[in-house]
Protein backbone atom coordinates (compact mmCIF):
# COMPACT_ATOMS: atom_id res chain seq x y z
CA UNK A 1 0.00 0.00 0.00
CA UNK A 2 1.33 3.45 -0.86
CA UNK A 3 2.30 5.99 1.78
CA UNK A 4 -0.45 8.28 0.45
CA UNK A 5 -3.12 5.62 1.07
CA UNK A 6 -1.74 4.85 4.52
CA UNK A 7 -1.79 8.54 5.37
CA UNK A 8 -5.33 8.89 4.02
CA UNK A 9 -6.58 5.92 6.08
CA UNK A 10 -4.71 7.14 9.16
CA UNK A 11 -6.32 10.57 8.76
CA UNK A 12 -9.77 9.08 8.07
CA UNK A 13 -9.48 7.03 11.26
CA UNK A 14 -8.50 10.14 13.21
CA UNK A 15 -11.52 12.01 11.84
CA UNK A 16 -13.85 9.17 12.84
CA UNK A 17 -12.28 8.95 16.28
CA UNK A 18 -12.33 12.67 17.03
CA UNK A 19 -15.71 13.25 15.36
CA UNK A 20 -17.35 10.39 17.24
CA UNK A 21 -15.78 11.58 20.50
CA UNK A 22 -17.07 15.13 19.98
CA UNK A 23 -20.54 13.81 19.14
CA UNK A 24 -20.61 11.73 22.33
CA UNK A 25 -19.41 14.71 24.40
CA UNK A 26 -22.02 17.03 22.87
CA UNK A 27 -24.81 14.54 23.59
CA UNK A 28 -23.60 14.15 27.18
CA UNK A 29 -23.57 17.94 27.69
CA UNK A 30 -27.07 18.15 26.18
CA UNK A 31 -28.25 15.43 28.60
CA UNK A 32 -26.90 17.45 31.54
CA UNK A 33 -29.14 20.34 30.52
CA UNK A 34 -32.32 18.25 30.71
CA UNK A 35 -34.35 17.53 33.82
CA UNK A 36 -36.80 14.92 32.53
CA UNK A 37 -35.35 11.39 32.71
CA UNK A 38 -36.92 10.48 29.35
CA UNK A 39 -34.96 13.25 27.63
CA UNK A 40 -31.76 12.29 29.44
CA UNK A 41 -32.26 8.65 28.45
CA UNK A 42 -32.86 9.61 24.82
CA UNK A 43 -29.69 11.73 24.64
CA UNK A 44 -27.49 9.24 26.47
CA UNK A 45 -28.95 6.46 24.31
CA UNK A 46 -27.92 8.42 21.22
CA UNK A 47 -24.30 8.08 22.36
CA UNK A 48 -24.40 4.32 21.81
CA UNK A 49 -24.14 4.43 17.99
CA UNK A 50 -21.11 6.73 18.31
CA UNK A 51 -19.16 4.12 20.29
CA UNK A 52 -18.36 1.85 17.31
CA UNK A 53 -17.40 4.93 15.28
CA UNK A 54 -14.96 6.01 18.00
CA UNK A 55 -13.59 2.49 18.46
CA UNK A 56 -13.29 1.85 14.72
CA UNK A 57 -11.65 5.22 14.18
CA UNK A 58 -9.16 4.53 16.95
CA UNK A 59 -8.30 1.08 15.56
CA UNK A 60 -7.89 2.46 12.05
CA UNK A 61 -5.78 5.35 13.30
CA UNK A 62 -3.48 3.18 15.40
CA UNK A 63 -3.19 0.40 12.83
CA UNK A 64 -2.45 2.68 9.92
CA UNK A 65 -0.25 4.81 12.15
CA UNK A 66 1.99 1.85 13.00
CA UNK A 67 2.17 0.87 9.35
CA UNK A 68 2.88 4.44 8.30
CA UNK A 69 5.57 4.91 10.98
CA UNK A 70 7.26 1.73 9.78
CA UNK A 71 7.11 2.79 6.12
CA UNK A 72 8.47 6.26 6.90
CA UNK A 73 11.20 4.95 9.21
CA UNK A 74 10.03 6.68 12.39
CA UNK A 75 11.49 5.39 15.65
CA UNK A 76 8.57 3.81 17.53
CA UNK A 77 10.40 4.65 20.76
CA UNK A 78 10.52 8.35 19.91
CA UNK A 79 9.18 10.70 22.57
CA UNK A 80 6.21 11.93 20.54
CA UNK A 81 5.12 8.38 19.67
CA UNK A 82 5.65 7.12 23.22
CA UNK A 83 3.51 9.96 24.57
CA UNK A 84 0.90 9.17 21.92
CA UNK A 85 0.83 5.50 22.96
CA UNK A 86 0.46 6.47 26.63
CA UNK A 87 -2.43 8.79 25.80
CA UNK A 88 -4.14 6.14 23.65
CA UNK A 89 -3.95 3.66 26.53
CA UNK A 90 -5.30 6.37 28.85
CA UNK A 91 -8.21 6.97 26.48
CA UNK A 92 -8.97 3.25 26.25
CA UNK A 93 -8.95 2.70 30.02
CA UNK A 94 -10.77 5.89 30.99
CA UNK A 95 -13.19 5.59 28.08
CA UNK A 96 -14.11 2.10 29.23
CA UNK A 97 -14.66 3.26 32.81
CA UNK A 98 -16.66 6.35 31.91
CA UNK A 99 -18.65 4.42 29.32
CA UNK A 100 -19.68 1.89 31.94
CA UNK A 101 -20.68 4.67 34.33
CA UNK A 102 -22.67 6.47 31.65
CA UNK A 103 -24.44 3.22 30.74
CA UNK A 104 -25.58 2.93 34.38
CA UNK A 105 -26.72 6.56 34.31
CA UNK A 106 -28.68 5.92 31.09
CA UNK A 107 -30.28 2.82 32.64
CA UNK A 108 -31.29 4.88 35.70
CA UNK A 109 -32.80 7.55 33.43
CA UNK A 110 -34.74 4.87 31.50
CA UNK A 111 -36.08 3.38 34.73
CA UNK A 112 -37.07 6.80 36.07
CA UNK A 113 -38.77 7.64 32.76
CA UNK A 114 -40.89 4.47 33.06
CA UNK A 115 -41.73 5.31 36.68
CA UNK A 116 -43.28 8.73 36.04
CA UNK A 117 -40.57 10.77 34.30
CA UNK A 118 -40.13 13.15 37.26
CA UNK A 119 -36.84 15.01 37.78
CA UNK A 120 -34.45 13.12 40.03
CA UNK A 121 -31.72 14.42 42.31
CA UNK A 122 -29.85 11.12 41.96
CA UNK A 123 -29.89 11.31 38.15
CA UNK A 124 -28.76 14.93 38.26
CA UNK A 125 -25.98 14.01 40.71
CA UNK A 126 -24.74 11.24 38.41
CA UNK A 127 -24.80 13.48 35.35
CA UNK A 128 -22.81 16.17 37.17
CA UNK A 129 -20.42 13.98 39.17
CA UNK A 130 -17.14 15.93 39.33
CA UNK A 131 -14.93 12.86 38.88
CA UNK A 132 -16.87 11.73 35.81
CA UNK A 133 -16.78 15.21 34.30
CA UNK A 134 -13.04 15.48 34.95
CA UNK A 135 -12.41 12.09 33.34
CA UNK A 136 -14.55 13.04 30.32
CA UNK A 137 -12.62 16.30 29.99
CA UNK A 138 -9.33 14.39 30.20
CA UNK A 139 -10.45 12.23 27.28
CA UNK A 140 -11.11 15.26 25.10
CA UNK A 141 -7.83 16.86 26.14
CA UNK A 142 -5.93 13.63 25.40
CA UNK A 143 -7.53 13.45 21.94
CA UNK A 144 -6.48 17.05 21.20
CA UNK A 145 -2.92 16.36 22.38
CA UNK A 146 -2.70 13.20 20.26
CA UNK A 147 -3.83 15.10 17.17
CA UNK A 148 -1.28 17.84 17.92
CA UNK A 149 1.47 15.25 18.33
CA UNK A 150 0.54 13.63 15.02
CA UNK A 151 0.58 16.96 13.20
CA UNK A 152 3.76 18.48 14.63
CA UNK A 153 5.77 15.32 15.51
CA UNK A 154 8.04 17.13 18.00
CA UNK A 155 11.60 15.84 18.11
CA UNK A 156 11.65 14.27 14.64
Amino acid sequence: MSVEWLLFLHFAGALLFVGGSLLAAALRVAAMRRSRPSEVALLLGAVRPAVPIVAGGLLLTVGMGFWLADRLGYDLGGTWLTLTFVLVVWMLVVGTLTGRSERHTRELAERLAREGDAPSAELDRRLRAPVGLALDASLLLAAVVVVALMVWKPGT
